[in-house]
């Protein structure tokens, strides 16, 4: 599972061909959940409401470089680097 971002030890990654809807994986200490990256919102899994506020307005801040990483996974191309949040 391609990392595509890391920021305040939140792991974003993303699987190759991976089933719809476009989504990415979050990993946070013991922690582990999907994100839509259309509905902005929980698919599965939890997270503490600190990380899920990150996590949220890092994908705000990213969601076309996201939908763009999504595609280029259902290719099983190289995924680009996403900047992390500061």
């Amino acid at each position: 599972m391609p990392e595509i971002s890391r920021f305040f030890g939140i792991i974003i990654a993303m699987y190759f061909d991976d089933h719809s809807p476009p989504h990415f994986h979050i990993r946070f200490g013991h922690q582990k959940a999907i994100f839509d990256i259309e509905k902005m919102a929980l698919l599965e899994g939890e997270l503490s409401p600190r990380a899920l506020g990150l996590v949220t307005e890092w994908a705000i801040l990213h969601q076309r470089e996201l939908l763009e990483d999504w595609e280029l996974a259902q290719r099983h191309a190289p995924l680009k680097k996403i900047p992390p949040l500061e």
